[in-house]
């Protein structure tokens, strides 16, 4: 008979640990799930207290067989799945499974998969919780009574196919709210005053901010052209005097340990990571990496958090790191960022850091992918610098006058870079601004005086890194529901992703305007966040799990009864255009397939022709010289191909132009980046690119 059964969620953390244990353990997989809801009906006994039926998923019974003949060998059985509400429930199934009673400690958890970490755990195994059991329970109960209620009334009413959730319908009513504001947004003029300025030989910058009227200073607005011409009237360019000049200094601090919330926002913002990316390649981290010289081990700590607390372990050996790699005036001491804020549910774990700060980047990127190699210097480098000092900055302040008119210009100098050593922030270059030196009654040399219009901007939409931002201010969703929140809106084409940003679809606009007018007291923001302090609650032993299920419900049926019975069946009209069928001589109208629009014969089902919907850019394909156009993916993402394919298969991720490499004379492309436009040539044998401003 072995002696210990450890069953963990996947393959690939089976391995990982099963090296750290030895062969008085077996290490097995569940494969995530074992047990479910059923798919093919609701699943939920609404009238016997909402009672859940679960059934083996399909599947599932060979792993579910071999995990009862492993246990039947063992002595002792431990259940290591993930250390959050749902891995507690896949333990708490486990357990149903295999008979293991009530009570019996059988369930360890790590933060992180070393060996010290492990062993350490399986040495003071605990019975399972059923609070984060049942609140993980509610969660998913939840989701099934919106999700299998509301559904088939999209599908009776609107198109077969469609689905609601209690997260996702949130995720895309902002969206399209988003949307709205943009349609309705008027842009208002403004305008403003800059004078570039010299002393010394050292250029600087004023603007315009008011005038001095009976001995006070007044900030004025310039609405219009006539506003800024009587200011500019006013102006005497050889009279420029320095008013006051104050100095001082700032700090800046580094930025606490990511969460997983802003690690999907920077990998996006700085690696151009979707958040499913992300999540997948920090799963791998976490997981274990086969490193050469030490075999496998986990690399960070459990990515889904929402917590930024720091071990007093990780403090430590942190702190003397950055003392021996930079000096003592680099460490901030060690901080731990104990989440004062947050509820004691959702601190349980650490913020997202490297199990070993020793392990640098540089040394084991041999083992890694390039895109693990990304992930898991951002997530190095966020943590050094989280233990490191403040930058500090001498700045100062200027007061200008010219004939009573008031400009004000300011400016930084870094004196010590502290955890910017190790860690860009977006705005760096900004907060290193030099001026020359000023004193008061200085007069100063104007080289330009330049009034610009503008006119205000509607509200941009929202990213990925927005949306994830956005969502948990809010408070809807955890940390462990932003990605798959995003890919289903994606892949119901509630939302396309367009230049990395959302627009919502046809279909998504008017789900989303069916929900607002009879779910809306459910289908809201405020609603879902005071659903998720109940989850909370629950997972904290105060709510008991049924209350909330049958509060929510009360109303929910009464809504639900009233849509059923006023929503008549909408028709999505299809939209004619002008391209005729070649081969029955109709106008072709647009219809809506699971990779986004194409176009379709009316005659069906008589005839049956479709064909593309081509968004041309006005480049020759530099293969066949056909038309370039751009294209999705399943996904969502633009790429860019040729109009000929299937007998052209020319593709490209970034947009195709005109221009020829002045080096090798082939096809160029172009894409954004922090710098500007990135043209680069497409042969891979050239390296030729530059970049130019927007």
């Amino acid at each position: 008979m072995q002696k210990n059964l450890v069953i963990v969620e996947s393959p690939a953390k089976a391995k990982t640990i099963r090296k750290f244990l030895g062969d008085n353990y077996k290490v097995k997989a569940s494969v995530g799930h074992i047990r479910d809801l059923p798919k093919s009906s609701l699943g939920i006994d609404i009238e016997n207290n909402f009672q859940p039926k679960y059934i083996t998923i399909r599947g599932k019974g060979p792993i579910v067989q071999e995990l009862k003949r492993e246990a039947k060998k063992s002595n002792k059985i431990l259940l290591a799945t993930d250390p959050d509400r749902e891995g507690e429930a896949i333990s708490w199934h486990l357990a149903h499974i295999l008979g293991i009673e009530e009570g019996e400690p059988v369930r360890v958890e790590f933060n992180e998969i070393t060996k010290d970490a492990v062993i350490k755990a399986v040495e003071k195994p605990r019975p399972i919780n059923r609070d984060l059991v049942d609140a993980q329970q509610a969660r998913r109960i939840l989701d099934r009574l919106v999700g299998y209620k509301i559904s088939p009334l999209l599908w009776r009413k609107i198109k077969k196919g469609l689905s609601a959730g209690r997260v996702q319908s949130v995720a895309v009513k902002l969206i399209c709210d988003r949307e709205k504001e943009i349609e309705n947004f008027v842009p208002e003029e403004y305008w403003s005053i800059k004078a570039l300025l010299e002393k010394e030989g050292i250029a600087f910058e004023a603007n315009f901010y008011g005038i001095t009227e009976e001995g006070k200073e007044k900030k004025v607005d310039l609405p219009n052209k006539e506003a800024v011409d009587n200011i500019l009237a006013s102006i005497d360019k050889n009279n420029f005097t320095i008013k006051e000049v104050k100095k001082g200094k700032k700090k800046r601090n580094p930025y606490p340990p990511y969460t997983t919330s802003t690690l999907q926002q920077d990998a996006s913002k700085k690696l151009g990571f979707s958040t499913r990316k992300t999540m997948m390649i920090a799963q791998q981290l976490y997981e274990g990496i086969d490193i050469k010289g030490e075999g496998t081990v986990g690399l960070i700590t459990y990515m889904r958090t929402d917590s930024t607390r720091v071990s007093q372990e990780a403090v430590k050996t942190t702190k003397d790191f950055v003392v021996g790699e930079f000096g003592k005036d680099y460490s901030n001491g060690g901080k731990t960022y104990v989440n004062k804020s947050k509820k004691e549910a959702q601190d349980a774990h650490e913020g997202i850091r490297p199990t070993s700060v020793l392990r640098r980047p540089e040394a084991i990127k041999g083992s890694l992918s390039s895109d693990q190699l990304k992930l898991y210097q951002l997530i190095w480098n966020r943590f050094v610098a989280s233990q490191m000092s403040p930058a500090q900055y001498e700045t100062i302040s200027v007061k200008i006058v010219s004939n009573n008119i008031i400009f004000r210009a300011s400016g930084s100098k870094l004196k010590f870079d502290g955890f910017l050593k190790v860690y860009e922030i977006d705005n760096q270059k900004d907060d290193d601004k030099n001026m020359p030196s000023l004193q008061a009654g200085d007069i100063i040399k104007v080289n330009k005086i330049e009034p610009n219009q503008h006119f205000t901007q509607p509200p941009a939409r929202y990213t990925e890194a927005s949306l994830v931002k956005t969502l948990e201010e809010l408070g809807i969703g955890r940390p462990s529901t932003y990605s798959p929140i995003i890919s289903t809106i994606l892949n119901r084409e509630y939302v396309n992703l367009n230049n990395k940003s959302f627009v919502p679809t046809e279909l998504g606009i008017l789900v989303n305007d069916l929900l607002e007018d009879y779910f809306k007291d459910i289908i809201n923001e405020e609603f879902t966040k005071e659903l998720e302090d109940k989850l909370d609650e629950i997972a904290e032993g105060k709510y008991p799990w049924q209350l909330v299920i049958e509060e929510f419900y009360d109303e929910f049926e009464k809504v639900l009864k009233i849509a059923e019975e006023e929503i008549d069946k909408i028709e999505i009209e299809d939209e004619v255009t002008d391209e005729i069928c070649e081969k029955c001589g109709r106008n072709m109208v647009v219809k809506y397939g699971r990779y986004g629009k194409f176009l379709a014969c009316p005659g069906y089902p008589e005839c049956k022709n479709t064909k593309p919907i081509l968004d041309e850019i006005d480049v020759n394909c530099p293969n066949c010289g056909g038309k370039i156009v751009r294209r999705r993916s399943k996904r969502g993402r633009v790429f860019y191909g040729c109009s000929n394919y299937p007998e052209c298969n020319f593709v490209s991720w970034d947009e195709p132009i005109e221009e020829k490499c002045p080096n090798c004379k082939g096809p160029m492309v172009k894409r954004k980046n922090k710098k500007g436009i990135l043209k680069k040539c497409m042969n891979k044998e050239c390296n030729y690119s530059r970049i130019d401003e927007e």
